[in-house]
């Protein structure tokens, strides 16, 4: 991995986390700080695995095809999109379950992070 997508990669995985600690300490602006958060989380593993722009267009046209996904790779990347998707669509109430999924997520991309950048994050 080069210096420039390590550098994001990490950028985003950090940013991703201020954004949660946001969110549970400022209920009004939520929902918005939870979708950044899981959007950042997601970008920062694309970073991770190689050009984000090409990932993004690869995930997104498998998840539009809906078929069946043999690759344990690609299933967990269209898994994420699919949850960040759903958050978005997630009425205000649902805010801490949105907070746990978000969460989740984060911890998912920071394990992807640390073992591609070989740094903690």
């Amino acid at each position: 991995m080069n210096n420039y997508r390590k550098g994001w990669a990490l950028r985003y995985i950090r940013e991703a986390k201020a954004e949660l600690i946001a969110a549970q300490k400022t209920p009004y602006m939520a929902s918005g700080l939870i979708l950044e958060a899981m959007r950042k989380a997601q970008a920062s593993i694309y970073y991770s695995l190689g050009d984000p722009a090409f990932i993004e267009a690869i995930v997104r046209q498998t998840d539009h095809t809906r078929q069946s996904i043999e690759d344990p790779i690609l299933r967990c990347l269209v898994e994420v999109e699919r949850t960040v998707r759903q958050v978005a669509q997630t009425p205000e109430a649902d805010r801490e379950k949105a907070i746990k999924q978000a969460d989740g997520l984060i911890q998912i991309a920071l394990g992807i992070v640390e073992l591609f950048t070989g740094e903690k994050a």
